[in-house]
């Protein structure tokens, strides 16, 4: 038997668990700080076992899990990914993440490939998905003779249009704190060979439309660094190399005065667990009974300002008690959010991606439009879908020793990304490309 370890039953993880527990031969153990959530992804399955399982002050428990399983899933929190690598480094088990490839992890790179195991990551939506359909259509025209000039990548999780009801035209298909800490990041990319960083208070200050063929025109802003995905990719000597994400017009003002306000904030307050949501929302101008004024005059916003009026309507004007023991606003507002920018019962969500490349051959150039436009079922997210299914096959190729070589990797080489690509059309999640010729002076 197979034996997988699936750490965390959050949003996305339904879709993964289940593929994996409908294969021959495997016996998957989904562990969680919640035993009901586990219980529930499991669904009384035969070959599954739910447990309880809090990651950060029960590592030895963590430690037994790892060393019955043949490979570790880690569906948790980014932060919490080193303590299993390191678990499965020193029982030499396998292991595969959504996740980026943080630097701590990163440097287990050769200790792994000592050790003799695959430790895979980025195999999601963004990371995943977006490297290995990118990977495909460079790969091709390496063959073909081309040479990428220009490499454009966007992704977006967004309700579905007839589900775009609230003023953020956002809801959330993932954890609310870690969309709120990624609204913070600075980001770089490459644009005609000038290198741009963007600082995390300027993020949202200068978004692109891009339009997705059938679902309309989006803001588009930089995501992370783009940068080392030259190397990744094999684009050395590009002249345009930028990834990054989309929102529904409107987003990027409101978010650029938000993140400006400090409503994204980690600094704990003080006497949180007795405070309004009014309260909380005015430590950002002590002592202003005014507080919608205060924070408009701050910024040198009209009253009526969109970023003013939307946090009136998820209720940070109220004198409804917050309900945390301890946090800072950006807690404060991952729960409010959490609450109001909340997916209806049967409401779709919506998953959009799009590559734009320029590749330059012999003779003539051309510009490469891959797009990729899915939307929710009844049971299954997008999200959930097009993060845990791509990472439920790899870990399975993984298993099966389809995907061999060992160390810290991403889904990028041809016989990682064709099989899993491949499979994720059968479950129609696929992607459309046009071709056009750019015409040379």
């Amino acid at each position: 038997m197979q034996r997988i370890l699936v750490l965390g039953a959050g949003l996305v993880a339904r879709p993964g668990v289940h593929y994996l527990a409908d294969q021959p031969e495997t016996q998957v153990v989904v562990a969680s700080l919640y035993l009901g959530d586990a219980r529930a992804l499991i669904a009384n399955r035969p070959n599954c076992k739910a447990v309880e399982l809090d990651v950060r002050s029960q590592p030895e428990l963590l430690d037994a899990l790892v060393k019955e399983c043949d490979i570790a899933v880690s569906l948790l929190p980014a932060t919490e990914h080193p303590k299993v690598t390191k678990a499965c480094l020193k029982h030499k088990k396998h292991m595969s993440t959504a996740s980026y490839i943080s630097p701590e992890i990163k440097a287990l790179g050769e200790e792994a490939r000592h050790a003799g195991i695959t430790i895979l990551n980025e195999c999601g939506v963004d990371p995943g998905l977006d490297h290995m359909s990118a990977m495909r259509i460079i790969d091709a025209a390496h063959r073909s003779g081309g040479k990428v000039t220009s490499f454009r990548s966007y992704c977006g999780g967004l309700p579905a249009p007839e589900a775009n009801t609230n003023p953020l035209g956002y809801k959330f298909s993932w954890a609310p704190r870690g969309v709120l800490v990624a609204a913070s990041n600075p980001a770089r990319y490459l644009e005609r060979g000038v290198i741009q960083d963007i600082r995390g208070d300027r993020l949202f200050a200068d978004p692109e439309l891009v339009d997705i063929p059938c679902v309309g025109r989006f803001e588009g802003y930089p995501n992370r660094d783009s940068l080392p995905y030259i190397e990744m990719y094999g684009l050395e000597g590009v002249e345009t190399m930028f990834r990054g994400t989309l929102r529904n017009e409107g987003h990027c003002e409101t978010w650029f005065e938000w993140v400006n306000l400090g409503l994204f904030d980690t600094k704990p307050i003080e006497n949180l667990a007795f405070a309004t949501y009014k309260e909380a929302l005015g430590t950002l101008v002590p002592g202003q009974k005014d507080i919608k004024g205060a924070l408009a005059k701050r910024r040198g916003l009209p009253p009526g300002s969109p970023a003013l009026e939307k946090l009136d309507w998820l209720g940070l004007l109220s004198d409804e008690p917050v309900g945390l023991d301890s946090g800072g606003m950006i807690d404060v507002m991952a729960k409010r959010m959490a609450q109001r920018c909340a997916y209806a019962p049967k409401e779709r969500d919506m998953l959009v991606m799009q590559h734009q490349l320029e590749v330059t051959y012999p003779g003539r150039r051309e510009q490469i439009i891959s797009s990729l436009v899915d939307f929710g079922l009844e049971q299954d997210s997008s999200m959930a879908r097009t993060v845990s299914l791509p990472l439920a096959i790899a870990t399975k190729m993984i298993l099966d020793k389809t995907i061999s070589e060992k160390g810290v990797i991403a889904p990028v080489d041809e016989s990682v990304y064709n099989p899993i690509l491949d499979l994720c059309e059968d479950m129609g999640i696929r992607f459309t490309e046009t071709v056009k010729k750019i015409e040379t002076d």
